[in-house]
């Protein structure tokens, strides 16, 4: 693939990934990670999202007058998160190479999985304080191997109960912590350096115009019926990831 080519492909991709972000609330690292990395390694895919985001995410924390109180509820979550990260990309090292993409397309059959069953965990408040962290850091060393990181976190948010804007600002913190953490677990690794903050940032462009149509399709689209054929989407890539590294 010639580099136009790829500049070209890269560049729709992070266009489709803020659409389904922007319908749904999430994906956009998801799809990303999942397409790029079917011509590249998942290092450089996800060297690739770190801008796209965390600027998206971090727009999804807000507002600021329950960021704090949030904050709070979430913190050891997020600790862990850091952690998790930290320790996997220490041990494991930057996500390339085969076993890399046969882990990640089975993190995406899992996620699709998870999806499609509609399966929903409740946390009761009690355990929050020890189930935030085992969370994080479970979420973390995923993010490490993978750089996905909506497992186990999005259905640990979904179990307590919040309602619809808190349970997406806490998704917007948890991804931007993510995105820190997978940042500079990269960084210590050596797979991510000023080159590649260079090629993530363009992809920044793509993803909100994505977010921006997205947004508008959801008025127009059942959103239930997108999120079914993403999932499904999501589960045939992840099978053919997994299996073309498994089988080869």
């Amino acid at each position: 693939m010639s580099i136009w080519m790829a500049w070209t492909a890269t560049t729709v991709v992070f266009l489709l990934a803020g659409m389904v972000k922007g319908v749904i609330g999430l994906g956009l690292p998801t799809v990303s990670m999942a397409l790029l990395a079917l011509w590249m390694t998942p290092a450089q895919a996800a060297a690739l999202l770190i801008v796209p985001s965390l600027v998206t995410n971090a727009w999804q924390a807000g507002p600021r007058s329950t960021l704090a109180a949030m904050l709070r509820r979430l913190g050891g979550m997020q600790v862990g998160i850091v952690v998790g990260t930290l320790g996997g990309a220490f041990v494991f090292g930057a996500p390339a190479g085969a076993w890399a993409t046969a882990v990640l397309g089975l993190a995406l059959v899992g996620y699709a999985a998870w999806g499609l069953a509609g399966w929903r965990v409740q946390v009761p408040a009690r355990h929050e304080a020890w189930g935030g962290p085992v969370a994080g850091a479970l979420t973390g060393l995923l993010t490490a191997l993978t750089g996905v990181f909506v497992l186990p976190a999005v259905p640990y948010l979904q179990g307590l109960g919040m309602e619809r804007d808190e349970l997406v600002q806490a998704m917007g913190i948890s991804f931007t912590t993510s995105t820190l953490a997978l940042a500079l677990g990269l960084a210590t690794s050596g797979g991510y350096a000023g080159a590649a903050l260079a090629g993530s940032l363009p992809m920044l462009l793509p993803a909100l115009l994505g977010m921006v149509a997205g947004t508008a399709l959801r008025q127009r689209l059942p959103v239930a019926t997108f999120r079914r054929c993403f999932f499904a989407g999501l589960a045939l890539l992840g099978v053919y990831m997994a299996g073309r590294q498994l089988i080869a």
